[in-house]
């Protein structure tokens, strides 16, 4: 199947999928005419390379657990060797949940007093606030 059909079926963008294959977590046949062909099977890889991104994974880490993992369009199977990166990633997006609610918690504390709900005064840390890849707390 071309390029096009790939992204009807999985509902990836054709953008998408070629930004996939720069990144070699998709290797598509080439036609002599240049063109990209795919198989069934890279159905089921798209979709599990989404299902990857949907966990918070950078294009570099899926393309090391790519070759971890087999299932079809349906299903992941995921390789017990996969758990010590997954761990690392899973430590990361509640490291970020919990400086994204320190952070919600002094824009919901500014908003009231700015609502006049709370105290007109909010302190301020005597501290610079510590920065986390472009989240402030």
């Amino acid at each position: 199947m071309r390029i096009g059909e790939l992204a009807e079926r999985t509902g990836v963008s054709v953008r998408s999928l070629r930004y996939y294959e720069t990144e070699g977590l998709l290797r598509p046949d080439r036609c002599g005419n240049g063109y990209r062909t795919f198989t069934e099977d890279d159905i089921a890889r798209v979709l599990q390379i989404q299902l990857f991104y949907s966990a918070g994974l950078c294009s570099g880490k899926i393309a090391e657990l790519l070759p971890c993992v087999s299932g079809d369009h349906t299903h992941l199977v995921p390789s017990p060797g996969m758990t010590g990166e997954l761990e690392i990633a899973k430590t990361r997006i509640q490291n970020q949940i919990s400086l994204l609610t320190t952070s919600l918690s002094v824009l919901e504390r500014v908003l009231a007093a700015a609502k006049g709900t709370d105290t007109a005064e909010v302190p301020v840390p005597s501290r610079p606030a510590r920065r986390h890849r472009g989240i402030h707390v």
